[in-house]
């Protein structure tokens, strides 16, 4: 199997491996470790944020979903899913860092989805796999890049309707390239028959699941502030009684 498939996470991980499969990657247990620390000590503005947050990385950087998506394009579209619609959004309430100020909207909008379409293209994928170094710019450019938008969505002086239209165009942009990846009429991704066919996939069948899910449950996270958002610019909008 290429060298790709294997630079952080691992050899694909099979049916019968995938529950011993954790990793325990010293680094990455140090950091995890150091932002449960900082979450402990009350320096987060919203601990119950920071501390859902840090379990989702555990989630996905230290349970075998790590070994998976090194076999299933699908299971590293989940990964990056929940990077960039539920841990980006955690540590933006968790640490707002609000003294930095904030970019304008469309500006960290449009960069998180050039960057979310970047390492969606076959090219920079491969190569976002390829080495350790990589793999780790992939990941903290994407989680970054959302970071940086949520914050600036859920910011306190954020209105309604530039808000509203940032969750929109990023579900648009999403369910766009999701349609892409579910509509290729070949695979595009490094992903071989030898590491999908244990999971009963095809290569193409792997990469249809992972456009769904770039699809459909992807677009549930910016719905649900969406409509949080609407609900509250409309109590705040009622005549005190």
């Amino acid at each position: 199997m290429p060298d790709f498939l294997i630079a952080y996470c691992g050899p694909a991980a099979l049916p019968e491996n995938l529950w011993v499969r954790w990793n325990a990657d010293p680094l990455l247990i140090a950091v995890l470790a150091a932002l449960a620390a900082v979450i402990a000590s009350g320096r987060s503005s919203n601990a119950r944020a920071g501390w859902s947050a840090l379990a989702l990385m555990f989630m996905v950087f230290v349970s075998p979903l790590c070994a998976l998506s090194s076999a299933l394009f699908s299971a590293r579209v989940f990964h990056h899913v929940v990077l960039v619609a539920a841990v980006a959004p955690l540590f933006a309430r968790a640490f707002p860092l609000r003294s930095l100020g904030y970019p304008p909207l469309a500006m960290v909008v449009a960069a998180h989805a050039v960057i979310l379409w970047l390492w969606h293209a076959p090219g920079p994928y491969a190569w976002g796999l390829a080495s350790v170094p990589a793999y780790w710019l992939m990941q903290l450019s994407l989680l970054g890049s959302a970071w940086l938008m949520w914050r600036a969505i859920l910011a306190p002086a954020e209105s309604f309707g530039p808000a509203l239209v940032a969750l929109v165009a990023t579900v648009a942009q999403m369910g766009l390239l999701g349609a892409v990846i579910v509509f290729a009429s070949v695979p595009l991704y490094p992903v071989h028959l030898a590491s999908t066919l244990p999971w009963g996939l095809t290569p193409l069948a792997d990469q249809q699941l992972a456009g769904l899910l770039m699809w459909v449950p992807a677009m549930l996270p910016y719905l649900a502030v969406g409509l949080y958002t609407a609900w509250a610019s409309l109590r705040q909008s009622e005549p005190a009684l």
